[in-house]
């Protein structure tokens, strides 16, 4: 059996996955980064996007949205805004933010309105995000 590390996900209301795994690849703000047992040290930012894990022959596919990683000691820890499971996304809600963040976007103005633009933006992604990782399973 092949070395594995520990993987932890946390959102404000609780842990979402807490079990060892054989490797973890995440969405990080200076690109996306893979995780095997005894990596170095480090921390990184996340951003909205798909974490996936792999622990034998099973593969989980999560949507995060942004936050925090750490690995040390034989352990990465996400400390994210909210993590959802690949198989439990309501595909059809997915795809109704995606259409609603769509025609925000297509609305505002790009100079006047920053921050209905920032977060109509990051609407935009979670949907996308969450559509990916429905299909992941």
């Amino acid at each position: 059996m092949a070395q594995q590390i520990r993987l932890e996900v946390v959102t404000p209301t609780g842990a979402v996955v807490d079990d060892d795994v054989d490797i973890v690849n995440a969405p990080g703000y200076g690109g996306d980064f893979g995780v095997l047992a005894n990596h170095a040290p480090f921390l990184s930012t996340v951003k909205i996007g798909l974490l996936t894990f792999e622990k034998g022959s099973s593969r989980e596919s999560l949507m995060i949205s942004g936050g925090f990683c750490e690995v040390s000691n034989n352990k990465i820890t996400f400390l994210v805004e909210s993590a959802e499971y690949g198989k439990q996304i309501d595909v059809d809600r997915a795809m109704k933010a995606k259409e609603r963040a769509e025609k925000r976007l297509a609305q505002i103005s790009q100079s006047t309105d920053s921050i209905n633009r920032a977060r109509a933006e990051a609407a935009l992604q979670r949907a996308l995000a969450r559509i990916k990782a429905s299909k992941a399973m």
